[in-house]
Order: structure tokens, then sequence, then C-alpha cells
């Protein structure tokens, strides 16, 4: 079965510390800025005194490329316990690293399949009336390395915060046969075990996406599947007893064993019909984390899958999705 997958390969090769890129037909080679210094952890007994601390982590991004533009909008901070919501009432000094993050001519690193794909300087900002919560949406010109220039799907560092991730091969990954009948297969299975009502059209009628990848740890394929009943992937209300049905396989052999599921029924805690969106060993641990972007009936938001013990586990989910009757 391995003659089905169909995959584009290529190689970048680029000085150390800087970006190669091609802009309008003009070479540019970008430098990053000196690592500024970064706040110290503080021990628990000041914690104790002063109050919760904040040791500061990178803020990540998510857009969506468009030509020479980028339109990125603000997940959250990371940690290394996790990605925790940005800004955060808790610590005002978020609202002043937010100002500085988002300031015109602030530069990020860009990312796309796991891997340093280019940088952005931002131009303009806005709020992101249409995500979950108070955020913003940082837009600017995207310079992209020509292995990479047919990328939309985009994750972003600050410039700071990504000089220990080098660059490597960019793969691009397109669905196969293969692929397509393990996320038919894993979703026939989950119905049932979810005890979800089998699509009226069939299961297969029912996928409304698919993506393969190849996390960076990994020496083989990964896939990913949305299901829908009743249901699309858009902000958009559902109708009456609609779900959506996320599954992601790994590949062993010729064949695609289920890892990871999530199901989610409108009626119990509203519409949240996730998809993937990339994957990036963004906390630098040497295991890739994966990002999902997640429809509600009025908002969209995001959710992080990482490993833990071994075990894909849902790790972070905004607040828009923890189940109320809205659907975000």
């Amino acid at each position: 079965m391995r003659k089905h997958l169909l995959a584009i390969a290529v190689i970048l090769t680029v000085p150390t510390g800087c970006d190669n890129v091609a802009w309008g037909g003009i070479d540019v080679e970008l430098k990053p800025p000196p690592e500024p210094a970064r706040v110290a952890e503080t021990d628990g007994e000041a914690e104790a005194e002063n109050g919760p601390i904040n040791a500061n982590g990178p803020l990540l991004l998510a857009g969506v490329r468009t030509g020479l533009t980028g339109d990125f909008v603000l997940v959250g901070e990371v940690l290394p316990e996790g990605v925790r919501p940005f800004p955060d009432p808790e610590f005002p000094e978020d609202a002043d690293r937010l100002a500085s993050a988002a300031a015109v001519g602030s530069e990020w690193v860009l990312f796309s399949e796991g891997v340093r794909v280019g940088r952005m300087v931002v131009d303009a900002t806005a709020p992101a009336d249409d995500f979950c919560g108070s955020r913003t949406t940082l837009s600017g010109v995207v310079e992209m390395v020509s292995p990479a220039a047919t990328a939309e799907r985009l994750l972003a560092l600050p410039a700071a915060d990504a000089s220990s991730h080098a660059y490597g091969e960019y793969l691009a990954i397109g669905d196969a046969y293969a692929q397509r009948v393990a996320t038919i297969t894993m979703a026939g299975e989950a119905i049932p075990r979810y005890g979800a009502t089998w699509p009226t059209e069939g299961v297969l009628d029912a996928r409304e996406d698919i993506r393969v990848f190849q996390l960076s740890d990994a020496n083989s394929l990964s896939v990913a599947a949305t299901f829908l009943f009743q249901d699309a992937l858009t902000v958009s209300s559902p109708r009456q007893g609609a779900y959506s049905l996320f599954v992601m396989g790994r590949q062993s052999g010729d064949t695609y064993g289920e890892e990871f599921s999530w199901y989610r029924s409108v009626e119990a805690e509203g519409k949240g019909a996730p998809r993937y969106f990339d994957h990036l060993d963004w906390d630098g641990d040497g295991e890739d984390e994966i990002l999902l972007e997640v429809m509600g009936s009025n908002r969209r938001w995001f959710a992080v899958l990482s490993r833990v013990d071994g075990t894909w586990t849902r790790t972070f989910q905004d607040a828009c999705g923890s189940g109320s009757a809205t659907g975000g």
C-alpha cells in the first residue's frame, strides 16, 4: 500500500542563524535580532508572598497566508507545563507584553509542517472578532523560503524566541487512498463506540476535512480527519442532533491505527467542530504538539494536543469550548 502515498519532499539548506527568502524576485537574507534576556523563575516562597508568578514564555500565533500577506491570531503563551490563555487578567503585565509583541515592525518566525519557513513583520493589528475571548489579529508582509511557497496555514513564534528552531526538510503530503480508507475505518469504529447516530448518507459523506502529515520526531505518517453529522465545518448554527468527530491515526506498516479521537455532541456540549491546523515542537521538549482550530456556533477557538506519558491528550482548550449552550 505504500505505493499509494503521494509525498512531495524538498530539502532546504540555509546558513545557520539567518533566513534566505525569495520575495518578489529578490533574494533577501534575514538575520534575527539578538535573543533578549528571559524572565527568571522565582521560588515558591515569593509566590506565596506576592501572588501568582508569571515566568514568561514565547507567544504562539496561528495564521493564514494569502499571497504576500498573512493574518495571524494569538493562540496563547507557551510554558513548560503547556499553553496558557493570553492575555490573562490575572497577570496585568500581559497587556504590556502584548502591546510590545504586536507593535508595528515586530518580527515573527514562521513555521509550517513542523519546520521553519520564513518570517512576518507586523504592519497592522486589529481585534479578532470571530475568535473566542479578547484576541488580537497581527497582520503583515510574509516572506517565505521558496520550497514552502505554497504553504497557507502557518504558526509563528517571536523572532527572539525562535533561534533554537533550525531549518529542516519541508514535507508537504497530499492524502492518498490508504489514508482516506484509514480515516473511514477509524470513524466507522468510533461512531458506535460513542453511541452516536450513524450518518444518513454514510461515513464517507460525513468527512469534511482530511490532512496527512509527518511529525518531526516520527519516521512514519499520521492522518487526521473531521467528520460531521447535521453540521458544517464553519462558524454556523448546527441542525438538530448534530455532532462532530475528530480522529487521528499513525501509520504502522501498511495500516493506520487510531491514536486519538474526540467526539462532541451539540446537544450535550454545544457545537465544537475541530480540524487539524498544524504541528510544531513549540516548547522545545523534543516532541511535536498539534494545534486544532475548533468551529462553534458564534466563535472559533483553539485546542492543543500533546503527548502525556506517550498518549495523545487534549491539554488546552479555550473557554468557549467548555460546553456552553451556545456552543461558542
